[in-house]
Formats: C-alpha cells, sequence, structure tokens
C-alpha cells in the first residue's frame, strides 16, 4: 500500500510540480485547496483541472475568509503591484504578501493529514527566485514541522509527520524543467495575482513576471494564456 500524503495544491505551476514529484516518490496523494477570499480565484478551477488530470481522487477545497482581514493586495481592494523589475520585487515584503496564509493553510493540512492516516505534507514554497515572502523560508518550514510533532496525537505517539518544500532551492526555471520532465501540463495552471474576467493572466505582476521569465530560462514555450493588452 502506497504511503498517503496531503498536497497544498493552489493551482500555480509549484504546486502542480510539487504533486507531480510526491507521485512519483512514490506517495497517494490528496489534495487541499482554499477559497480564501483571494481576487485570483481562477486559481481553483486550474486546481481542480491539475487534480484531475493527475488522477487524484480525493481533493478538498475549504473556505477560509482571510479577505475578512484584508492587509494584502489578493485579500482586499489594494492594487496588485505591476511591471517590477525584480530589484523591486526583492526590495521589501511585497503587498502581496496575505498576513500568516501559509501558517493557515499547513494547519488545515495537518488536521487533513491527521484525518486520513498521512505522515507527509507537500508544499510548493521556494526561496530563490521570490524570497520577499516570510513564510517561504526553510526556517519557517522546519519551525512548522517541529511544531507540528508537538501539537498532534500522531506526533505524540511518535507518528512523525514530515513537511516537505522539495522546491524550496529550485529557481522558476529549474522548477518549469522538472515539472516538464514529470508530464506536468502547465497550461492547467494559473500564475496570475490580477487575472481578468475570462481568468487570462495579466503579464505584468511580479508572478506573472516570474512565471515567464522561469519559462524562457528553461527554453519551454509558454503555454498561459495572457490577456490581450499585454
Amino acid at each position: 500500500m502506497k504511503p498517503k500524503a496531503v498536497i497544498l495544491l493552489s493551482g500555480g505551476l509549484d504546486s502542480a510540480t510539487v504533486l507531480a514529484m510526491a507521485q512519483e516518490q512514490g506517495y497517494d496523494c490528496a489534495a487541499l485547496s482554499f477559497r480564501y477570499g483571494q481576487r485570483h480565484h481562477v486559481e481553483l478551477d486550474c486546481a481542480a483541472r491539475v487534480a484531475k488530470a493527475a488522477g487524484v481522487v480525493d481533493h478538498r477545497i475549504v473556505d477560509i475568509d482571510l479577505r475578512g482581514f484584508g492587509g494584502s493586495a489578493l485579500t482586499s481592494d489594494i492594487a496588485v503591484p505591476k511591471d517590477r523589475d525584480e530589484a523591486q520585487m526583492d526590495a521589501e515584503i511585497p503587498v502581496t504578501y496575505v498576513p500568516a496564509r501559509n501558517t493557515i493553510m499547513l494547519s488545515f493540512a495537518l488536521a487533513f493529514a491527521e484525518v486520513i492516516g498521512a505522515a507527509d505534507i507537500f508544499v510548493g514554497v521556494n526561496a530563490v527566485d521570490y524570497s520577499g515572502y516570510p513564510d517561504c523560508r526553510p526556517e519557517y518550514v522546519k519551525a512548522f514541522e517541529a511544531m507540528a510533532n508537538l501539537a498532534t496525537k500522531a506526533g505524540v505517539e511518535g507518528h512523525k509527520l514530515t513537511i516537505h518544500a522539495p522546491l524550496m532551492s529550485l529557481g522558476k526555471g529549474q522548477i518549469i524543467a522538472e515539472g516538464t520532465r514529470l508530464g506536468v501540463d502547465y497550461s492547467l495552471t494559473s500564475s496570475c495575482y490580477d487575472p481578468d474576467d475570462q481568468g487570462r493572466a495579466c503579464g505584468r505582476c511580479d508572478s506573472c513576471q516570474l512565471r515567464r521569465k522561469g519559462f524562457a530560462d528553461a527554453g519551454i514555450a509558454d503555454p498561459t494564456p495572457y490577456s490581450p493588452q499585454v
């Protein structure tokens, strides 16, 4: 019997790649996505398509109202930054940072893992191409894993839970190359923070620019549908 794992699946290219990596490692994967009040809700349609294409039987979409707090361009009416260069992106923690989002989502994943008997959680955080988010750092993942093993029945009973972040030290081009090797269909994914009404990517936000650069670095055609204004 395959070991079970929970995959945090946003619908973006990173989480789609992580799902494929976990499956290659022999895990029976369950996927967890969130409707948390994000303006880029098209990613949930993408997550469903990615899960279906990967043959994931158990894909849960959980509602969390982070828009009730706001504090981010993704969960309020704050404008999404556009047309920034990499120096500007790295200068400070960006306004697209959602306060405590990864901690909240990993906590839900932890609960899900305990219920289904999974000892492994996979998350697509990355600290190379975009290091502005404090909850995407390796020390954060290590600290959450330590907390998880203190705070759960499974951990107390000696069933260690592991948080896997296999993309942590990879650049976006390397991630795309690895996913392509694994057969990931990136046309099913979306990375845009501010898509149009038809779900097409803006091509100008930080996430779109990093995605476009990643495909260029990997030497792979970008299948993303962009808005005609790009």
